[in-house]
């Protein structure tokens, strides 16, 4: 409880004649610190000072508020928020004030959780809907990129003249970069287990800048990298750690923008060799992190944006994922000069080895003469798989369909099945289970080939099957290759 006076234009802000104990604890007095000064609505313990002056003119042009809620600060600086239920009269110059104040920090926090569960819920839904749109969009595209690639490849497998040969080449190279970028979107359309392996940190590097690139050119940030060569591999998730890029990539870019409407964001590599670690950075030319927020923003929930705009998970999730493989990630920044993240992943040894733009075509003598069914609904794709396998010595039926599939089976004896596994009518999993009973030894000498099977039931059906499988768009010598050893 106050009773005092409030001057709007005087610095000390009136007069207290009473304060009870309650009121000077929630402002941090001492319990025998004197009435007189005790004073809770001077200008400075208003965390904001449009706030002093909005409550005043409220108090002023009613003569009265109810649980008017300010943000305040203790003695010691820190914020405290009250809810005040007060009236006034005018005495001269001041308000002669009689207020009830409330302690409501505890309720705001509460307040403000649910509030942020809530967003995280509706951004949730909002995922899942996307995830949905991305897995349809991503089979759809996969399908003609498969067709795309694989005629390029039977191209370049011709006489060509040299100006041919150069468009061939750059339909491979971009029909490729086209295929990782939907690879790319799979993984945060939906759940997927961990699955680690050597990997090659630039490689990862280049596939998530890519994934902005057009964000980039719209913002108008640059984007500089120095990526070291002959980075040792480390043992990762490549979908997790691209994830973990993406979070920091997409904070920095908000925080240029804000600031600046512009951005210079660098992205440096480097093998630590004192901590046995790959270094990644991510530095930009932003406000940078204040002081006293940097032990707070890998806290869930921190988030410095407005609400709406930002869930408050994004370095948490970063921070965890870094744990998880056993790595470090930390802030260096300087208010008003930018901040960089740096990130140390354990190396695992082993070096890094250059992804090839054609694997080489594995030899198929051992197998020349052996009989493949191809069962694809996309037909265009069909013809140039079909081409590729008899090239390579084989003997080749086509089937449209599982239900085709299996009418052939039933006349013909084959000692392969190259099968798309999303068809009309029967699709391979009902192909398979229907092969399975009939003939057991031909169901373990199926090739499922298939747009999307992260987080799906085809996944759990693949491990459960135990069958080859290659996703589109694949490379014509890696499904031979993957026949020649089921042959073999």
């Amino acid at each position: 409880m106050f009773i005092g006076s409030i001057d709007g234009a005087d610095a000390a802000g009136g007069a207290t004649l009473a304060a009870n104990p309650h009121l000077r604890s929630t402002f941090g007095y001492a319990p025998d610190t004197p009435e007189d000064r005790v004073n809770p609505f001077a200008p400075d313990r208003f965390a904001d000072p449009a706030a002093r002056a909005a409550f005043l003119e409220r108090l002023t042009s009613e003569g009265a508020v109810a649980d008017y809620l300010l943000r305040m600060r203790r003695l010691d600086g820190s914020a405290v928020w009250v809810e005040v239920t007060a009236t006034a009269l005018a005495d001269g110059p001041a308000l002669r004030v009689e207020a009830l104040v409330r302690d409501v920090s505890e309720r705001k926090k509460l307040d403000d959780r649910s509030r942020d569960l809530y967003q995280q819920l509706l951004q949730a839904e909002k995922m899942a809907a996307l995830g949905q749109t991305i897995t349809g969009v991503a089979h759809e595209l996969n399908n003609p990129l498969a067709t795309i690639l694989s005629w390029a490849e039977r191209l370049a497998d011709k006489p060509l003249d040299a100006s041919a040969k150069r468009g061939v080449d750059l339909i491979l190279a971009e029909a490729d970069r086209a295929a990782r970028i939907v690879r790319n979107l799979l993984p945060f359309a939906r759940k997927r287990q961990s699955t680690r392996a050597m990997i090659d940190v630039n490689r990862v590097v280049a596939d998530t800048l890519a994934l902005r690139t057009y964000e980039h050119s719209l913002t108008n940030i640059t984007v500089t990298t120095a990526l070291a060569a002959g980075l040792p591999q480390v043992f990762a998730d490549a979908h997790q750690i691209q994830q973990v890029l993406l979070n920091l990539i997409i904070n920095a870019e908000q925080a240029m923008l804000s600031a600046n409407g512009r951005g210079a964001l660098v992205v440096r590599t480097w093998h630590d060799a004192e901590a046995e670690s790959v270094a990644l950075e991510i530095s930009d030319d932003g406000p940078g992190v204040p002081v006293d927020m940097k032990t707070k923003i890998f806290d869930p929930f921190f988030t410095t944006k407005e609400v709406g705009q930002g869930t408050g998970l994004g370095l948490t999730v970063a921070y965890a994922i870094v744990q998880e493989h056993g790595g470090q990630i930390r802030v260096e920044s300087h208010p008003g000069r930018g901040a960089a993240f740096v990130v140390g992943l354990p190396v695992s040894g082993g070096d890094a080895v250059p992804k090839r733009l054609r694997p080489p075509a594995p030899s198929m003598e051992a197998v020349r003469g052996a009989a493949v069914l191809l069962v694809e609904d996309e037909r265009a794709l069909a013809a140039a798989v079909r081409d590729a396998l008899e090239d390579a010595g084989l003997r080749v039926d086509y089937a449209g369909d599982g239900e085709e599939a299996l009418a052939c089976v039933r006349q013909t004896t084959y000692d392969a099945i190259v099968c798309d596994l999303k068809m009309p009518r029967v699709d391979g999993m009902t192909l398979y289970r229907a092969i399975a009973a009939a003939t057991p030894p031909l169901a373990r000498r199926i090739i499922f080939v298939t747009g999307d099977v992260a987080g799906t039931d085809a996944e759990r059906f693949l491990e459960e099957s135990g069958c080859r499988w290659l996703a589109k768009p694949f490379r014509l010598a890696d499904l031979l290759r993957a026949v020649r050893d089921t042959l073999g």
